[in-house]
């Protein structure tokens, strides 16, 4: 006869036991304590590096691997939104729990690669290359496998030696099993294994892995250049701040100088400048005038010694490449700093 409890449970619905609800406390707990979590796909992650990136990150995370409906289960007990995270939840789950800013752990986890041996069946990401050199393989069956893959080789002091650096494999290419065995013999390892960040999760709020995995140094210079264009913009219209001010004050006077110079306007600084091209210009008219100017008893000056209005120009082009190298030395590194919690 069934128990009272086992009456009062609806039929094809058992307990969960104890261990699952163990767990799912735990994950509960966790999401509730870490501001951050991190959402990755392990599949065809070793176990070995996995447990090597465990330890190395044991100070500023805590790696947890759980089943999908474990996950969701605890999600709801820590009021997330299990239904959205469901959709990011694949393959053997790895959840990352952290204080850290999202964005600097998903750096620091997706810059963790560890190269790892090929496998029959494997797609190349990138060349695999069979160096020139001794292989160290004595003469024997692989032979067979060095014709196969068409790698020029000879035999030198009883063992093979491939004669140039030959690509046995492109991306794209599957690898076969006689490569994965010749590449196991020579110690190479083509491939890389690491932690595949899906998502993250920061206060709840559910950060894709196209938002989180960014380019820092691509846009540091697409932040950089638009401060430029922004300096640039603000003295055009005179926009009051302080870098776009010292830049605008400084073309006004380069334009001052022009504009006055061109139209002979005697200011301060001006008046060599303007003497010096009349007497130019006068050089130039009794040329002008030939044997005429000597009827006229009009002697030629004597040529200046360097040009003022040349100088001048020469200035004023030296002062605006300094503005701009002014400009291009904007500092923006402590703000990308604030942003990515570098």
């Amino acid at each position: 006869m069934e128990s009272p409890q086992a009456l009062a449970r609806p039929r094809g619905r058992e307990e969960p036991p104890e261990w699952k609800k163990r767990i799912v406390a735990e994950l509960a707990e966790k999401f509730r304590k870490y501001p951050v979590v991190g959402i990755a796909d392990l599949t065809g992650m070793p176990t070995r590096q996995l447990q090597q990136l465990r330890k190395k990150f044991r100070k500023v995370a805590e790696f947890r691997v759980a089943k999908k409906r474990l996950i969701l289960k605890a999600a709801e007990a820590a009021g997330l939104d299990a239904k959205a995270l469901e959709e990011i939840l694949r393959g053997t789950v790895l959840l990352i729990f952290t204080d850290m800013n999202p964005f600097k752990m998903a750096r620091m986890i997706e810059s963790e690669k560890i190269p790892v041996a090929a496998k029959p069946g494997d797609v190349a990401e990138k060349e695999i290359v069979i160096p020139e050199g001794d292989t160290g393989i004595q003469p024997g069956p692989m032979l067979s496998v060095f014709g196969k893959l068409r790698i020029p080789y000879e035999i030198r002091k009883g063992t093979v030696y491939v004669k140039k650096d030959t690509v046995v494999a492109k991306p794209g290419d599957v690898i076969s099993q006689e490569l994965a065995s010749l590449l196991q013999q020579l110690g190479i390892m083509p491939f890389e294994a690491g932690i595949k960040l899906q998502a993250a999760l920061d206060h709840g709020l559910i950060i894709p892995r196209e938002s989180l995995i960014i380019d820092v140094e691509k846009m540091a210079e697409d932040v950089g250049t638009s401060t430029r264009e922004a300096i640039l913009l603000a003295a055009e219209i005179a926009f009051p701040i302080p870098e776009a001010i010292e830049f605008a004050i400084a073309r006004a006077e380069r334009e001052l100088i022009a504009v006055s110079s061109e139209a002979s306007v005697p200011l301060p600084g001006l008046i060599d400048t303007l003497i010096s091209r009349a007497e130019q210009e006068a050089s130039t008219l009794v040329i002008a005038l030939g044997d005429k100017a000597k009827e006229l008893g009009i002697e030629a000056p004597a040529p200046a010694a360097a040009p003022a209005a040349e100088e001048s120009k020469e200035e004023a082009k030296k002062e605006e490449k300094e503005e701009e190298s002014k400009e291009e030395e904007v500092d923006i590194g402590e703000g990308l700093s604030g942003l990515f919690g570098m």
